[in-house]
């Protein structure tokens, strides 16, 4: 095929849940895309600034649970544009923030296809800034880190929590909710304080938004898990939750020595499609795009247009 027929694909940062945090560059893209190719944390409302009849893929990773492999993702993305199709491949927060952006960004390099990034803001900091939580302050915190939770595979390389525990005032936490207390354990053990402060906030910037508080000392030692998604926050700065509370229902925050009690189930998302993996593909029909449609134009001041669609 020659290089001027294929497509483009963009990996667009589709933002931690409020949609109304979605950047206007993405949303140009999301509205010129013929697929859509989403994740599990993408917020379902989103899909609604594509047109109508766009394809939708969904490759989607949920924690233990059967997921397609990155590698399969990387191929959908590069079938799609070498068929002529201009992409938008939406991802939770920021791509290239635990996004694996740039693995897919190197995919689409090594096979010759156009690409763009365009950046989205991140789960690490959009919860935290919902839940009052500054990341940095001139009186708590000079320097702050972004870390994976995830525990270590060949693959990846290891996070050194003796390093880390002393050296940076507030720790951000991503994809830890089978692995807080375990990270709690080595974090002390590195030499910080017990009684560190930490808040575990599960579906951050969404209506529901659950946040936990309490110290490393409450979950150290202990079984405590809490179902995704959540981004935990660690360091001082967190003593300025309650006193900058701005966003979210007070029912919805528990102590860290409740949590197990009160951790709720997974809150159903809008199932935008039941098409599988063979088949790659499924249309956005009218009557769903209507349905989204309405729900996120409620708010007559929202900015995206409807001449976007």
């Amino acid at each position: 095929m020659d290089k001027e027929k294929k497509g483009k694909v963009y990996l667009i940062g589709a933002g931690p849940g409020d949609p109304k945090l979605l950047t206007l560059k993405a949303a140009e893209a999301i509205a010129q895309s013929d697929v859509v190719v989403y994740d599990y944390l993408v917020n379902p409302q989103i899909l609604a600034i594509a047109r109508c009849g766009v394809k939708l893929i969904y490759v989607g990773k949920q924690a233990g649970q059967p997921s397609i492999l990155q590698e399969e993702i990387n191929q959908i993305l590069i079938k799609q544009a070498n068929s002529g199709q201009i992409v938008a491949r939406l991802k939770g927060g920021d791509p290239f923030i635990f996004g694996r952006g740039g693995e897919e960004a190197e995919a689409l390099v090594d096979a010759g296809i156009k690409w763009e990034v365009i950046p989205g803001i991140s789960s690490g900091s959009a919860s935290a800034t919902y839940a009052g939580i500054p990341l940095t302050h001139r009186h708590y915190a000079s320097s702050v880190a972004f870390i994976t939770g995830h525990n270590g595979k060949k693959s990846r390389k290891k996070v050194d929590w003796d390093s880390i525990a002393n050296t940076v005032d507030t720790l951000v936490v991503f994809m830890c909710a089978e692995t807080i207390s375990n990270i709690a354990d080595q974090i002390i053990l590195g030499g910080r304080s017990a009684q560190t402060p930490i808040a575990i906030i599960r579906w951050g910037t969404y209506e529901y938004q659950e946040v936990y508080l309490g110290t490393l000392q409450d979950i150290a030692n202990s079984e405590i898990k809490v179902q995704q998604p959540v981004i935990a926050i660690i360091g001082d700065v967190v003593t300025l939750k309650n006193k900058l509370h701005w966003f979210g229902n007070y029912d919805l925050h528990y102590s860290l020595k409740s949590l197990a009690d009160y951790a709720t189930e997974t809150l159903p998302v809008y199932q935008t499609t039941n098409t599988s993996l063979e088949e790659e593909s499924s249309i956005l029909s009218d009557s769903l795009q209507n349905d989204l449609y309405s729900d996120l134009y409620m708010d007559k001041s929202f900015v995206f247009n409807n001449h976007w669609l």
